[in-house]
């Protein structure tokens, strides 16, 4: 190992082992932004998880987001790539049950958290402590926010160098009021905005917002936001018409409001299901990077990958698109295309994929389960063009495509369509 590497080594060890860096919200209505080690510092990253983060720092992010703490081994991570955290306290959602009539229940989270802040306050990576994701989100009881406050005041007196924030489901009118009142130790709002965050900087401006604002997860069109085939199942943007909604919630919202919006985190750096396999993730399940990864390092590097993903335009199913609401009869054969293109005019390879429509109705990002894929309907060898029998059990189903290029660039799309009886 040579000595340069071993100075390297020494000194990323020693920084972890200097203990925090403090953090502050500076500045007045309209001219905030964070202060880390007593100098400016924009937050611009994503939501990641261990494994992805090397990734991520490539194309040019400088901080990520969580929705836990977990062993602290995402801080590690992170500060061995120069990168900082906005680390998640796990509060109790009323939707999955937590009731904060509850008082014993309230202090042993209050106790739990209290734990963990001690645990990992000192460490150089962390950024800011985010108190509960989406907690508005079918709530009831007002006495979240008098909990969240608790956490707060708790993490200010035993943390003085990190920010404090909550991350909402939108921003609305009676959300920010009851944050105003119950919430006052709160250092800043965090909202998390996908096709709404067109709208963002009118909702600041309606609700007289002047505190400082984190965008603490924005992406694409949420499932909830797009229209519905006959059969209520969501139309998923195309790859390349997501990629193109990240850039412009990006330069159209959060990069023209540098005093009111402090940082932003999009959703997400990697791959899960919600609604489907590929509605939120800007990568694959394979790691392989989609179109929407490659607006997000123009967005935070200022430049394109040199080797981009395929384009991937349109999709179609007996030469319809998804909003014809497409219908076929089992048993029979129907044909498919989708419109895609390099930037590099190399070869394309496509992968075609039949799966039953997901029939969860979870919000909030809670898990949900992958519908296996129906098998042996897509004719081979498979290209831009296939012929696709139509499953022998009646009821929804879902076509995707994968578009590969030879340097790990991925584009897709999918459409929903429905299988009928013969009569």
């Amino acid at each position: 190992m040579s000595f340069l590497m071993l100075l390297w080594l020494s000194l990323l060890g020693c920084a972890a082992s200097d203990g925090p860096i403090k953090v502050e919200v500076v500045g007045t209505p309209g001219a905030y932004q964070l202060h880390r080690g007593g100098q400016p510092y924009r937050p611009n990253g994503a939501g990641a998880v261990s494994g992805s983060l090397t990734s991520l720092k490539a194309h040019g992010a400088n901080s990520i987001r969580t929705w836990h703490v977990g062993d602290g081994q995402i801080l590690d991570d992170a500060h061995a790539l120069a990168l900082t955290v906005s680390l998640c306290l796990d509060v109790g959602r009323e939707r999955l049950g937590f009731d904060y009539n509850d008082q014993a229940a309230v202090a042993a989270q209050l106790q739990r958290f209290r734990q963990q802040v001690e645990r990992f306050k000192n460490h150089p990576a962390l950024l800011t402590w985010i108190i509960g994701n989406e907690l508005n989100l079918e709530a009831i009881n007002p006495k979240v926010w008098d909990a969240v406050n608790e956490i707060a005041e708790m993490i200010h007196e035993v943390d003085p160098n990190h920010p404090v924030t909550t991350a909402l489901a939108g921003l609305g009118a009676q959300d920010v009021a009851l944050l105003r009142t119950r919430a006052p130790a709160l250092d800043f709002y965090s909202t998390q905005v996908y096709g709404g965050i067109m709208g963002l900087e009118r909702a600041m401006d309606d609700l007289g917002l002047t505190e400082p604002l984190m965008v603490t997860e924005w992406g694409t069109i949420g499932h909830w936001e797009v229209p519905s085939t006959a059969w209520q199942a969501p139309i998923e943007l195309t790859s390349a018409a997501k990629a193109a909604h990240y850039v412009a919630g990006y330069e159209q919202v959060i990069k023209v409001n540098p005093g009111r919006i402090i940082g932003a985190y999009a959703f997400l750096w990697g791959q899960k299901q919600e609604r489907t396999p590929t509605w939120y993730g800007t990568l694959m399940e394979t790691g392989d990077r989609t179109e929407a990864a490659d607006a997000l390092q123009y967005i935070w590097r200022g430049d394109w990958p040199s080797d981009r993903a395929p384009n991937v335009g349109l999709i179609r199913l007996a030469g319809q698109t998804a909003n014809k609401s497409v219908v076929g009869l089992a048993g029979t054969r129907l044909q498919a295309d989708v419109v895609a293109l390099d930037p590099e005019n190399v070869a394309l390879t496509y992968r075609w994929t039949v799966r039953p429509e997901s029939k969860a109705k979870e919000v909030g990002g809670d898990p949900e389960v992958v519908p296996a894929p129906v098998p042996n309907l897509i004719s081979l060898p498979s290209g831009a063009k296939v012929e696709v029998l139509m499953p022998s059990q009646p009821g929804a189903y879902r076509l995707f495509v994968e578009v590969l290029d030879d340097a790990g660039g991925v584009g897709h799309a999918n459409l929903p369509f429905y299988v009928r009886e013969k009569d």
